[in-house]
């Protein structure tokens, strides 16, 4: 079908917008989807722990400079630095975190995605 003289339906189908493990049938799973986008979600939330990290950390530096001797600004800078290093660690030991909630509920591959559903699925 064309419209002035565009071809409305691309030869060879309409694609997506990058990689995601579509494009070869034989990748095409739900497990491998699945994972794929699990990872890269939680790569791209570790991501954005450790910018909120140096944000508190540089505005608590800021506001320990500019505190002046005032215990209120010098408290608030305090408490944005430590919980930005508590925020941190939460999300680095984070996988030790789960890991360890696998092994109490008797899950050992909490963390390996397909492994999982074959394990729930027993």
């Amino acid at each position: 079908m064309k419209l002035a003289a565009i071809d409305l339906f691309p030869q060879g189908g309409f694609r997506g917008f990058g990689p995601l493990g579509l494009e070869n049938n034989e990748a095409f799973n739900a497990d491998s989807v699945f994972v794929k986008f699990l990872s890269s979600t939680l790569g791209l939330m570790s991501i954005i722990a450790i910018i909120w990290f140096l944000f508190l950390l540089i505005t608590g530096g800021y506001g320990y400079m500019t505190a002046a001797g005032d215990k209120g600004k010098l408290e608030s800078a305090h408490k944005k630095i430590i919980s930005g290093l508590v925020g941190l660690l939460v999300v680095v030991f984070g996988i030790f975190i789960i890991k360890l909630i696998g092994w109490l509920i008797g899950i050992p591959n909490i963390l390996q995605i397909p492994s999982l559903f074959s394990e729930i699925t027993k």
